[in-house]
């Protein structure tokens, strides 16, 4: 099979792994860096030129690897690619609506999904009445597109709150603002769902002075078993949302594990690292169940 992975660079751990992996499993597998394709349309079918070479048809398969900054063209290549009868283990579509925390949680929130209280504005004159309506600071305030735990705040006084969003409003970012679950006690959970099943599952504590528990963040890593409520809402998310590998992230709350983000491009090397899954052979695996064939 022909797999075309689309990555920035192939000293990404996480490309590197699904490159090996790939290789292993008798595939050929090439690095394209999206942000050097482009799309010729209007003449004849569509076309995808990667360094002003024609690999319209050059894939069985691609797995997206899109960067947060390079989203919306990433996501246009995704798409040339699906319109041509590519088979990608992430829909554009999909893509968009988990970088994009707001909409995420709008999905999942209409499918009966837990989340954290959160509001969305862009009202600068009612900032303390929204912050009320979480029940008060502290608060989280995180940018809608941020990743990795950047652009995101926690806020402790209705002071620091109201002076963080008034700044955010001002500078016409967008940011939702969520309530601050204190007994999570700067802990989430990392469940990885290929497909339909999960395949790999991490708790992320956070480092002393730190809220945010990201391995980017310095966050400490341990190999957990989700509970059977903690697997039905990241498999049921990852459905929801279209995606056929993602990084789904929860907290543990006193109402019960709360989800607070999905990952469309989830990295492997925290978790890889703390649990010995293979995971980037699950994703190479995905691939083979839902492109059976195999060109010469």
């Amino acid at each position: 099979m022909d797999i075309g992975l689309l990555s920035v660079s192939m000293n990404v751990y996480s490309t590197k792994r699904i490159a090996q992996e790939a290789e292993n499993l008798g595939h050929y597998i090439e690095l394209i860096d999206h942000t050097k394709c482009s799309v010729k349309l209007g003449s004849g079918k569509p076309m995808v030129y990667y360094l002003n070479e024609d690999v319209t048809d050059a894939f069985d398969a691609i797995i997206p690897r899109i960067g947060a900054k390079v989203t919306r063209h990433g996501v246009a290549i995704v798409k040339q690619f699906e319109m041509n009868g590519v088979f990608s283990t992430a829909h554009s579509l999909s893509i968009t609506r988990a970088r994009n925390k707001v909409r995420t949680l709008q999905i999942l929130s209409r499918k009966h999904i837990p989340i954290p209280e959160t509001l969305f504005s862009i009202n600068p004159d009612d900032i303390e009445e929204q912050i009320e309506l979480l029940g008060g600071p502290p608060v989280i305030i995180k940018l809608q597109e941020g990743t990795q735990g950047l652009g995101v705040i926690l806020a402790e006084s209705k002071k620091s709150a109201k002076s963080i969003i008034d700044t955010f409003y001002k500078m016409d970012t967008s940011i939702l603002i969520q309530k601050y679950i204190e007994e999570s006690n700067g802990e989430d959970i990392r469940i990885f769902v290929v497909g339909n099943k999960v395949v790999a599952s991490m708790k992320r504590s956070s480092p002393v002075g730190e809220f945010r528990s990201n391995v980017h963040r310095g966050g400490v890593t341990e190999a957990i078993k989700p509970t059977a409520k903690e697997q039905i809402i990241a498999l049921n998310a990852t459905k929801h949302l279209g995606l056929g590998v993602a990084g789904v992230d929860i907290i543990r709350s006193k109402k019960g594990p709360l989800l607070i983000e999905v990952n469309a491009s989830p990295g492997l090397q925290g978790i890889e690292e703390a649990t010995g899954v293979n995971i980037a052979k699950e994703i190479i695996l995905f691939v083979e169940r839902n492109v059976p064939r195999k060109r010469k």
